[in-house]
């Protein structure tokens, strides 16, 4: 899900993402492969986005088409009168501040704009339908809202902030998946540290969820190499964990 959150498909408004035009994107079908993959993360019980806008969440649940309005407008009052209901819409589709009316003539160049927008967002709502998510979406608006929309509080103190860093690392999972963890997370304890230096540091198997702790005579010792462990593994897309 990070990865798909730091893609150039979606990009930042308000705090949370939009879906963004990315042509190469769009010809090699990863707007439907990112929906199927959300799709099959939810149902087999892995974490959910959480980073959808408001806005962009209610077009997928809506799906409701706004070209036609805009198109038949005759004159830039018109324009104007019809487009300001619109304006979360066009903040979702990237119109709002590219696209300043000032002329009749650019309509057309807005109903373009609409119109890429919908395809991508199609196309998206095509992946959603693996599953039968996007018609269960649909029905349970309300239930599914806090899946795409929510955002973890963020850890900020120390203490808060070195436990996330060990489920990273115990289970390879940022958040809590919303089935919770199978199996549950447990933890060993490695005797005879010193047989073997790797035994001196902190390992995991995130395929069962296991955090593998060494026995230390210090205290200090432990948390040195906890946080050598922490600051120093890479994987699962990370390139640290800061």
């Amino acid at each position: 899900m990070e990865a798909l959150m730091l893609s150039p498909m979606f990009e930042e408004g308000n705090n949370k993402l939009n879906l963004a035009l990315d042509s190469s994107a769009l010809r090699e079908d990863r707007y439907i492969i990112t929906g199927q993959a959300i799709a099959v993360s939810l149902v087999h019980g892995g974490p959910a986005p959480g980073f959808f806008s408001p806005t962009l969440y209610s077009c997928l649940v809506s799906g409701k088409s706004s070209v036609k309005p805009v198109s038949e407008c005759a004159s830039l009052d018109d324009l104007f009168h019809t487009t300001e209901p619109l304006q979360d819409y066009q903040a979702n589709a990237g119109t709002l501040n590219s696209r300043t009316l000032k002329t009749i003539e650019e309509r057309d160049l807005l109903v373009q704009d609409i119109l890429m927008f919908q395809v991508v967002h199609r196309v998206s709502g095509e992946g959603l339908k693996t599953l039968g998510v996007l018609d269960a979406i649909q029905m349970y608006p309300d239930s599914f809202r806090p899946l795409f929309c929510h955002e973890p509080s963020p850890l900020t103190q120390e203490g808060p902030s070195k436990l996330g860093k060990i489920k990273a690392f115990a289970t390879g999972a940022s958040v809590i998946p919303p089935v919770s963890f199978s199996p549950q997370p447990s933890v060993e304890f490695l005797h005879d540290q010193s047989l073997s230096p790797k035994l001196c540091l902190p390992m995991a198997n995130t395929c069962i969820n296991c955090l593998k702790l060494p026995l230390l005579d210090k205290y200090e010792h432990f948390r040195e190499s906890t946080d050598f462990a922490l600051g120093n593994t890479q994987g699962f897309g990370r390139e640290q964990l800061d």
